[in-house]
């Protein structure tokens, strides 16, 4: 007859077997120095952070030692862009993105270490969450669970720099039952969690997504979601305007001179999706460049000026996070201040445009919390690693749906020590 075994969040036993031994030698260290790396849904950049961990858990203190973004190359940002959107791949096609993802993160963790001037053997591990090729959301109705693939050679990093590798991180909690997706919420927590005041976390990459910290709250209260299009269809609308010679619309310029469509938008939030209850995900698949190419298509019929449409996609970033906040988080609790991070903070008609759209409720860049706002998901995967190699949980159940917490990602040993 089978036990119930407990989910409470523990560290492993002593009596782990041979096969933990690397997260037993991870245990007996401290301090631990951990690399993060990410590279989000706008495949612009490796964000890559070196932090210094000291204790356990979610009592974890930690030291950001070194911070550095190195831009994808265009070809390889094209090939990402391109598979994400295709209805189907060779899988030749796809493998070849795998190793070229992982030499390229071996090169941003050589390139950060040599900043910090840390030698490679001094490294403990590194959080790599990959590069999300494929998202599908589950479908409970349907019975159909959520799946989800990041690519990026775990092995090649590892082989290359020598350090062990977590990666894969998100296909553990969909195997629990939840989306996968947003990881980032145990992090925000660990981080940012206040007595004083009700916080949401926005982070706007390619997709937003948000977490609700509230005041004096626990881990089991926090609430994450992600909120629609962040980035991406702006990008892409930038991207078809200029026949793939500009990537974005660089400070929002050309929205700046647009004027949004109240007509259009009222379509667009129509979109089923933005009514849905969290947990939620989304991604490319759903407001990636087809759902660009179809407003592009839409704006001509209504004759929008190519500013115009950038300035309708503005106002749908703007009015979807507004609109989440509004329907879901402020009936659990107040928020008196937002937070902003990723690459959508760097523009400013599309924080313009979300501080008018909040609002009273306080809208800052997350750096008024002292950490930079490129950085913040490359340091939660660095934690998410130390937690994974700590045997603690990683996923919050009440942002992703999993029926319970579970330790994340899987372990690729470097060189031995």
């Amino acid at each position: 007859m089978r036990t119930a075994r407990s989910r409470a969040w523990r560290p492993l036993g002593e009596s782990a077997p041979d096969a933990l031994l690397p997260l037993r030698s991870y245990l007996e260290r401290e301090p631990h120095l951990v690399v993060g790396l990410m590279t989000g849904t706008s495949a612009d950049a490796v964000d890559a952070v070196l932090v210094r961990f000291e204790g356990l858990g979610l009592e974890t203190r930690h030291q950001v030692l070194a911070y550095r973004e190195t831009p994808l190359e265009t070809p390889l940002r094209r090939e990402v862009l391109e598979l994400a959107g295709a209805a189907s791949v060779a899988p030749e096609r796809l493998m070849a993105l795998d190793a070229a993802l992982g030499e390229c993160y071996a090169a941003a963790v050589f390139e950060l270490l040599a900043e910090a001037g840390v030698a490679p053997a001094s490294v403990d591990a590194i959080g790599s969450h990959g590069q999300t090729v494929r998202h599908v959301p589950r479908e409970p109705a349907r019975g159909r669970p959520a799946m989800t693939l990041q690519v990026g050679s775990a092995a090649i990093l590892a082989e290359r720099t020598g350090v062990g590798v977590v990666s894969d991180f998100r296909s553990r909690d969909t195997a629990a039952g939840g989306e996968g997706a947003p990881l980032v919420p145990v992090a925000d927590w660990w981080l940012f969690r206040s007595a004083e005041e009700g916080r949401v976390l926005l982070n706007l990459g390619g997709m937003a997504n948000l977490t609700w910290l509230p005041r004096g709250g626990g881990l089991d209260e926090v609430l994450a979601f992600d909120t629609g299009p962040g980035n991406a269809v702006l990008d892409a609308l930038a991207a078809l305007e200029s026949g793939g010679a500009l990537p974005r619309d660089a400070e929002g310029a050309g929205a700046a001179r647009g004027r949004a469509s109240d007509a259009l938008l009222q379509e667009l939030l129509a979109d089923p999706f933005f009514a849905i209850s969290p947990p939620r995900s989304t991604g490319r698949e759903h407001f990636g460049a087809g759902y660009a190419s179809r407003l592009r298509e839409r704006g001509a019929a209504l004759g929008l000026a190519a500013d115009d449409l950038l300035a309708t996609a503005v106002e749908l970033t703007a009015r979807s996070v507004a609109g989440a906040v509004e329907w879901f988080v402020r009936p659990r609790g107040e928020v008196d201040a937002v937070y902003a991070s990723g690459g959508g903070v760097a523009n400013p008609t599309l924080m313009r445009a979300l501080a008018s759209r909040l609002g009273g409720t306080r809208l800052e860049s997350l750096a008024a919390l002292g950490v930079p706002p490129g950085s913040k998901e490359a340091l939660a995967f660095a934690f998410l690693a130390h937690l994974t190699l700590s045997g603690r949980p990683g996923n919050v159940p009440g942002a992703t749906g999993a029926g319970h917490p579970v330790v994340l990602g899987s372990f690729t040993p470097g060189a031995a020590r």
